[in-house]
C-alpha cells in the first residue's frame, strides 16, 4: 500500500488511486461492533436499510420483552405489588458485597450469575411506581364525595330502610367497579405501546455486549454509557470505551481506596470549596463522559465525569463513551432513594384541585339545604326517625339529601374519561406519561417545534456539494465521514447522511480503506461549532473537521477570493434553504486546508404547511425553533407559510434586549434560529411568564431542561431516552400533524369532562331546590326509596359519558369555573321549575297532568328521571351525534324509569296532601299509559326550553369569557425590575479595614464572540 506521501498523482488528497483493503460485506449488520472501526463503517455503508422500509424484526421478542417489563409478581397475585416474585427474603438488598462489584470488563457476569443477583437484588426498576390493582379498586370508596355517599349507607342501615342501603352500596359497587375495569383497561393500552419506549442498556454478559431493558441490569453488571442514552443505574465509571486497558489503574485505584463507597450526590452539591475533604475520590486523567443531572441537582451545564466517579440512574449521557459497572439497583439508586421520600405526597395536578374545589362546593350545599329542611321541620314538629315507614321525619330528609346532593359518580367518570383518552391517544401513537398532561395539552396556545422531523421529513439527502478550487470532490467526502462519529449504532442524523452518501463515491470509500486510525474524537459543541477527528494514515496525522460555514472559514489560511467564493456559496444554498457544512482538514500540524461545503436538505413533510394552518384555526401559533442558519430558517417558514419574522437566537441574550422588549420579541416572533438548549428554555419561561400555556418539542438530551420546563413537554419520534424521561408526553409517530391531531384530542377529553360536570351539578341543584321547597311548603318529599334509584339511574346512564362523541373547541381550552356555575345553577334551577310545573297541576280539579289515574310519587318519579338523563344531551353541545353507547344507556334507564311507574314499584300507599289531590290515586300506585305518554311529552318540552336557554347563555359574551385567564399578560414594570435585577451579583470583599463585607454590584460584562 503506497502512503500519503508518494507522487502526486496516488496522493490520496488528490483522489488518487490507492490498493483497496479487503473488507468483508455482510448482507446485514450483525457483527459490526467487533469489527475494527473503518472495516465497521464499510459494512454499515454497504448494508444499511431504513428502517422505516422494512418490517421490524424480531416483534414477537420486542413483546415479549414489552410484557416482561409489566410482570413484577404471577398473574394471580393481584394484590401485590413490587420487586420481583423472585426477590429473596432475608438480605439486605440494598447492600452489593464488595466481590460482586470486582467483575471483568471483558468477560461482564455470566448468565446464571445474572439470575441469582435478581434473585437477591431484583429488578432495577423504581416499584413505587407499580400499581396495586386492589388497593386501586379500593381507592374508588375514597374521597370526600365517596366518605358522604358511605355515610348515607351508614344512616339508610340505621334507619333499617334495607333497600335504600342495598341500592346506594350498589351505586358505590357500580362506579368502582367500572371506573376500575376502564381505568386499568385503559392503562393495558398504553403499557403495552410503553414497552416500545422502555429504556434500554448495553452491558457485556457472557464476554460479548448484549442489548438488554433497563430493569434487567444486575448489580455488577458491566454497563456501556454513552451519547444520548440515559443511564441505566447508578453506575460507578471505570474507563474510556476505547482504552479498556484503562481498567488496570481503576484496579489499582480502587485497591488503594480512592473511590468513595457511596453514591450521593452531597458532596457534588456543596461544591468544590471545601479544601479539607480528602475522601472524595481523585480526578483520574481527562473526563470520560459528561451527564445532565439538571433534574437532581438543578445544575443546567454538563458535569464531566471522571475514572472512579458515580453516574447516576436516569440522567443522561450527553458527550463521551465508557465501561461502568452497575453498583445498585434502582429502588436504591440515589434517584430511587429521593423517589421513596415523597411517596404518597404525590402532586395531584390541577385537575385533582379543581374537581376537589367542586365537590368541596357541593358538600357545603348540601349541608346549607339539609339545615334549610330541618328548620322547616321544626316548625311542622316533624320527629327525628319516625314514623319508620314514612320518608316524612328529619333523618330521612338527610338521607335523602345526601343521596341527591352528592355527585358519587364525579371523581370516577372524570377520572375513568381521562384515562379512556390516554388509551385512545396511545392507539394514535401518543405515549401520555401522566393523566395530566391531557388537561395541559387541551389547554395549550403556543406551540415551540423543532424543525427537523417534526415540520421536515427528517429525510436528510446531500445535493451536489461545492468543492474549493484545486481541491478534490473524493478527498473532501472522505474527510467529512473521518470528521463524523463512526458509532453506527446511534448516529447522528447529519452524521449518518455524510457516510451514507458515499456509496455515491466509491473512490472516497477506498480512501476510508487505507488504514486510517482514529486517534481522538470530538462531538459537536455550541462554542467551536464544528466536529473534529484526530486521526493517523500511514505515518501522518490528520486533524479533520466539519462544521458551521463560518467556524469552519475562520480555521483555514485561504485567500481572499477562496473565502470570498465560499461565503457566497455558503449563502447561495442558505436561500435555497439547504443547510450547509465546511469541511477542512489540517495535516502533521500544519496549515488548515478549506476543502469545500456539503449541501444538506431536508424538504418539508407534504402535510405540515396545511397542519399549521389548522394549529393556527385551533389558536395554538406554531414557532419554529431550529439550530439553522437564518437564511435557511427564514426559506423553510416561506415554505410552510409560518411568517418570515425570524430571529438570530442571539438577540435573546447578546442582543442588548431585556425586560419587556425581551419578552415582546419572544411573543411576535414566528421562530428563532441558531438555536441551542439554553435558549428553548428561555424562550419557554418567557412565554409562561406572559401566561401562555405552551408545548415545546424535543428529541435530544439537552432538551430534557425544556421539556421539563413546559407546560407540555413532547418528546417527538426518535427521541433520546433522557428526552422522553423528561417528557410528559412521548409520540411514535412523526410530524406536526400527530401533535395537532393529539391537541384536537385532549380537547375532545376536556368537552366530555366539562358537560359531565356541568351535567352533575345541575342534577344536585335541581333536586335540593326541588325537595327541600317541598319539603318547607308542603310537607312532602318523594319518597326514598325512590331517590336512591333516581341517583342509580344517573350514574348507568352516564357510565358511556368516556366513550361519547365530543367536538374540539376551536380555541385553547381551560376550566371556566365561574362560567361552570353560573350555567349550572341556572339549569338546575330550570329543572326544579318544570318539576314543580308538574306538581302544581295534579292539584287542578281534572287532574292537570293525570289523564286516568295515577301516582304522585310515580309520576314525579318519571319526570325527574327523563328530564335529568336527557340533561347530558344539552351540556355535551349539539356539534356532534352522542355516542350509541350513550344513547343506549340512556334508553335503556328511561325505559327501567318507566315500567317503575307503570306498576307503581316502590310508590308506597296514595299520598294524601294538603291541599288534597282531587284526582284518582290506586293504592298500587299504578299510572295508565296515557298519562306516561304526557309525562314523556312534557319532559321532551322540559328539555327543550332548557336547551334554548343554554345555548343562548352560550353565546352571552361577557359569560363566554368569564374565568378565562389573559393568555398575554404584561407588566413591563415587573418585567424591567427583574431584568435589572438579573444585571445585579453580590460581591465578596474585605474593605481598608479587614472586614468582610457582601456587596450589590453590576455583573461583569461577558466576553461575546461575533462568530
Amino acid at each position: 500500500m503506497r502512503h500519503v506521501g508518494g507522487h502526486a498523482d496516488d496522493d490520496v488528497e488528490r483522489g488518487g488511486r490507492m490498493n483497496s483493503v479487503a473488507t468483508s460485506r455482510g448482507s446485514n449488520l450483525d457483527g459490526i461492533e467487533k469489527m475494527e472501526e473503518y472495516a465497521a463503517l464499510q459494512r454499515y455503508i454497504t448494508s444499511y436499510r431504513d428502517p422505516k422500509a422494512v418490517s421490524t424484526d424480531d416483534a414477537d421478542g420486542q413483546n415479549a420483552d414489552a410484557a416482561d417489563a409489566r410482570k413484577g409478581h404471577h398473574w394471580w397475585a393481584f394484590w401485590r405489588s413490587g420487586d420481583s416474585s423472585q426477590a429473596q427474603v432475608g438480605k439486605d438488598p440494598a447492600t452489593v458485597p464488595d466481590a460482586m462489584l470486582n467483575t471483568d470488563i471483558r468477560q461482564g457476569v455470566s448468565t446464571a450469575e445474572v439470575d441469582s443477583r435478581r434473585k437477591r437484588f431484583g429488578w432495577n426498576e423504581i416499584t413505587s411506581e407499580k400499581t396495586n390493582l386492589f388497593k386501586q379498586f379500593l381507592g374508588y370508596f375514597m374521597g370526600p364525595i365517596l366518605y358522604v355517599m358511605e355515610i348515607a349507607a351508614l344512616l339508610a342501615a340505621g334507619l333499617q330502610d334495607w333497600v335504600d342501603f342495598g341500592v346506594i352500596c350498589g351505586i358505590l359497587l357500580l362506579n368502582a367497579i367500572v371506573g376500575w375495569y376502564q381505568e386499568k383497561q385503559a392503562a393495558d393500552v398504553v403499557a403495552s405501546l410503553k414497552g416500545d419506549i422502555a429504556m434500554k442498556a448495553t452491558v457485556v454478559r457472557d464476554g460479548r455486549e448484549q442489548q438488554i431493558l433497563a430493569r434487567e441490569v444486575v448489580p455488577g453488571d458491566i454497563v456501556v454509557i454513552e451519547e444520548g442514552q440515559s443511564v441505566p443505574a447508578d453506575a460507578r465509571i471505570i474507563c474510556d470505551y476505547d482504552s479498556p486497558d484503562d481498567f488496570a489503574t481503576y484496579n489499582k485505584l480502587k485497591e488503594e481506596d480512592k473511590f468513595t463507597d457511596d453514591s450521593d450526590l452531597d458532596d457534588e452539591m456543596k461544591g468544590e470549596d471545601d479544601e479539607d475533604d480528602e475522601e472524595n475520590p481523585i480526578q483520574q486523567g481527562h473526563a470520560i463522559i459528561a451527564t445532565d443531572q439538571s433534574a437532581i441537582t438543578g445544575e443546567s451545564l454538563a458535569v464531566d465525569k471522571y475514572m472512579g466517579e458515580v453516574a447516576y440512574y436516569t440522567t443522561g449521557c450527553k458527550r463521551g463513551k465508557a465501561y461502568a459497572i452497575a453498583i445498585t439497583t434502582a429502588k436504591h439508586s440515589f434517584v430511587g432513594r429521593t423517589a421513596s421520600l415523597v411517596q404518597g405526597a404525590k402532586d395531584q395536578g390541577h385537575f385533582k384541585a379543581i374537581m376537589n374545589s367542586i365537590g368541596t362546593s357541593l358538600l357545603v350545599l348540601v349541608m346549607f339545604f339539609i339545615l334549610a329542611a330541618w328548620i322547616g321541620g321544626f316548625f311542622r314538629h316533624l320527629k327525628i326517625a319516625t314514623p319508620s315507614d314514612s320518608s316524612i321525619n328529619l333523618l330521612h330528609y338527610a338521607l335523602i339529601l345526601l343521596i341527591v346532593g352528592v355527585p358519587v359518580g364525579l371523581p370516577v367518570v372524570t377520572t375513568t374519561t381521562l384515562a379512556v383518552g390516554a388509551a385512545y391517544l396511545a392507539k394514535q401513537k401518543a405515549i401520555v406519561q401522566k393523566l395530566t398532561a391531557i388537561e395541559s395539552l387541551a389547554g395549550v396556545d403556543v406551540l415551540c417545534s423543532d424543525k427537523t422531523g417534526t415540520l421536515t421529513a427528517n429525510q436528510l439527502s446531500i445535493r451536489e456539494p461545492y468543492v474549493a478550487e484545486g481541491q478534490d470532490v473524493n478527498w473532501m467526502m472522505a474527510v467529512a465521514a473521518l470528521a463524523s462519529s463512526h458509532n453506527t449504532k446511534s448516529l447522528d442524523p447529519i452524521d449518518k447522511v455524510t457516510i451514507l452518501t458515499l456509496k455515491r463515491y466509491p473512490k472516497a470509500r477506498e480512501i476510508l480503506n487505507q488504514g486510517w486510525k482514529t486517534e481522538k474524537y470530538f462531538p459537536f459543541d455550541p462554542v467551536s461549532k464544528r466536529i473534529t477527528t484526530i486521526c493517523h494514515m500511514g505515518g501522518d496525522k490528520y486533524v479533520c473537521a466539519k462544521g458551521a460555514p463560518k467556524a469552519i472559514l475562520t480555521l483555514s489560511n485561504c485567500d481572499e477570493e477562496t473565502a470570498r467564493l465560499f461565503k457566497e456559496k455558503a449563502a447561495d444554498f442558505a436561500r435555497r434553504g439547504f443547510r450547509s457544512l465546511g469541511v477542512a482538514y489540517q495535516k502533521n500540524d500544519g496549515d488548515w486546508i478549506l476543502l469545500g461545503l456539503l449541501s444538506m436538505f431536508d424538504p418539508p413533510r407534504e402535510d405540515t404547511a396545511q397542519t399549521i394552518v389548522e394549529a393556527q384555526q385551533l389558536g395554538v401559533p406554531v414557532k419554529m425553533l431550529t439550530g439553522d442558519a437564518i437564511a435557511i430558517a427564514k426559506e423553510t417558514c416561506k415554505m410552510l407559510a409560518l411568517g418570515t419574522k425570524v430571529y438570530n437566537s442571539q438577540k435573546l441574550i447578546h442582543g442588548g434586549l431585556s425586560g419587556t422588549t425581551q419578552h415582546d420579541l419572544v411573543e411576535r416572533a414566528d421562530g428563532f434560529a441558531e438555536v441551542f438548549p439554553e435558549h428553548k428554555y428561555q424562550v419557554v419561561e418567557m412565554l409562561q411568564q406572559r401566561g401562555h400555556l405552551t408545548a415545546m418539542t424535543g428529541d435530544g438530551v439537552n432538551d430534557a431542561p425544556s421539556l421539563k420546563k413546559a407546560d407540555c413537554g413532547i418528546a417527538v419520534e426518535g427521541s433520546s431516552e433522557a428526552a422522553q424521561a423528561a417528557a410528559d408526553i412521548v409520540f411514535l409517530a412523526p410530524g406536526l400533524s400527530t401533535i395537532v391531531l393529539a391537541i384536537k384530542t385532549a380537547r375532545e377529553i376536556f368537552q366530555r369532562m366539562k358537560a359531565y360536570i356541568q351535567y352533575r351539578i345541575a342534577l344536585c341543584l335541581h333536586l335540593e331546590i326541588y325537595l327541600v321547597t317541598s319539603m318547607i311548603i308542603l310537607n312532602e318529599t318523594i319518597r326514598v326509596e325512590l331517590i336512591v334509584f333516581i341517583a342509580l339511574f344517573a350514574d348507568l346512564a352516564t357510565v358511556a359519558v368516556a366513550y361519547d362523541n365530543a367536538y374540539s373547541e376551536e380555541r385553547p381550552v381551560e376550566w371556566q369555573l365561574p362560567k361552570i356555575w353560573i350555567i349550572s345553577v341556572v339549569l338546575g334551577i330550570l329543572l326544579a321549575l318544570g318539576t314543580w310545573v308538574i306538581r302544581g297541576t295534579m292539584y287542578l280539579p281534572n287532574g292537570g297532568i293525570v289523564q286516568n289515574f295515577g301516582s304522585v310519587q310515580e309520576i314525579l318519579f318519571l319526570e325527574v328521571s327523563l328530564t335529568e338523563n336527557w340533561l347530558i344531551f344539552v351540556t355535551r353541545g349539539g356539534k356532534t351525534w352522542p355516542s350509541f353507547q350513550l344513547v343506549g344507556a340512556i334508553l335503556a334507564v328511561d325505559a327501567l324509569a318507566t315500567i317503575f311507574c307503570l306498576f307503581g314499584w316502590l310508590s308506597g300507599l296514595p299520598q294524601i296532601g294538603n291541599p288534597v289531590d282531587e284526582w284518582r290515586q290506586r293504592r298500587d300506585g299504578w299510572t295508565d299509559i296515557v298519562t306516561v305518554v304526557v309525562v314523556w311529552a312534557y319532559s321532551i318540552g322540559v328539555t327543550i326550553v332548557i336547551a334554548i336557554v343554554y345555548f343562548l347563555l352560550n353565546k352571552i359574551t361577557w359569560l363566554d369569557q368569564l374565568g378565562r385567564k389573559d393568555r398575554s399578560r404584561k407588566d413591563p414594570q415587573i418585567e424591567n425590575m427583574i431584568a435589572a435585577l438579573g444585571k445585579l451579583a453580590i460581591e465578596h470583599g474585605t474593605d481598608k479595614h479587614g472586614t468582610e463585607r457582601y456587596v450589590l454590584a453590576t455583573k461583569a460584562a461577558e466576553e461575546e464572540e461575533d462568530d
